[in-house]
């Protein structure tokens, strides 16, 4: 018997089991209506666009290339401008590495300009559409393909980077808390310029763990302070989610199958470099 979908989204989407991308994809078009274009890429969002005749979705969209997501949103939004049409939120949804890699140059100039455009990044840390490459928010000491012996440099922080563009808006978020999100999202659509939210969604079969465990890994990821909840409204931070007492980051790391054999100094590195960053987030809130 068929039915009709609820929501925006199709009833089956040929994600992997318990992909985080898809809860995010479900929350944010629910919250952000009908009214709603999105840009998607090549990559694993590119689920929802569909191919020939069949998308997964029931708005207007685009499938772009990789480098080009937030041009793409950004000439959108420029002719729904052109029409009067100030009641369509322009979406961009991207993958990791064609946000912080391939198409950190596009995204830039859509700040740069103060584009109105919302730029969602799932952040499933690594290229993992194409075989689990490595990209530049990966994270220091996780395997991938093209790091069998594990990573050795520093992420890319791109919410500081945003933040740098002095945009309206930017956000942290975790599908481990969707209130949160669903309500940075709300604000980012609201927000009168650009937005940007940076999205961590648990990949299991990138990381290797239980599919089951997705949001437990994710809600983890918060309590280490490994993935800080924060939003930047007009460059004055605020914490959304306070860890005042964090959990050791060795909980979150042994979990997940990319981050299997590193030594006892390694975990002490990552925790020191958590709780570093950490301070430092704190130190920025209380000079504003």
């Amino acid at each position: 018997m068929r039915t009709e979908a609820k929501g925006l989204v199709a009833h089956g989407v040929s994600t992997c089991h318990g992909c985080g991308m898809e809860l995010a994809v479900r929350n944010i078009l629910d919250v952000l209506g009908p009214r709603t274009i999105i840009v998607i890429p090549p990559g694993c969002a590119a689920l929802f666009s569909g191919f020939g005749s069949e998308t997964a979705l029931k708005i207007a969209g685009i499938q772009g290339n990789l480098e080009n997501s937030a041009a793409i949103a950004a000439g959108i939004r420029a002719g729904l401008e052109m029409q009067g049409k100030d009641d369509v939120t322009v979406l961009a949804l991207a993958g990791d590495g064609a946000t912080v890699d391939i198409g950190i140059q596009s995204l830039s100039g859509a700040m740069e300009r103060g584009d109105r455009i919302l730029y969602v990044c799932y952040d499933n840390e690594a290229y993992m559409n194409t075989g689990i490459q490595a990209s530049g928010s990966t994270p220091m000491q996780a395997w991938t393909t093209t790091t069998p012996a594990k990573k050795h440099v520093y992420r890319k922080d791109m919410l500081q980077i945003a933040r740098a563009h002095r945009i309206p808006y930017v956000a942290s978020a975790s599908i481990g808390y969707i209130e949160d999100l669903r309500k940075k999202i709300a604000r980012a659509r609201d927000a009168g310029g650009p937005a940007y939210v940076h999205l961590q969604t648990p990949c299991p079969t990138g990381w290797g763990y239980d599919p089951a465990r997705t949001i437990e890994v994710a809600r983890l990821a918060v309590q280490t302070r490994c993935w800080p909840l924060y939003e930047i409204i007009e460059g004055r931070i605020n914490i959304t989610v306070k860890v005042n007492k964090p959990r050791p980051v060795e909980d979150y790391l042994v979990l997940q199958r990319r981050f299997r054999g590193i030594g006892a100094e390694e975990v002490e590195r990552i925790q020191r470099v958590v709780d570093e960053e950490y301070t430092e987030l704190l130190e920025r809130v209380e000079d504003e």
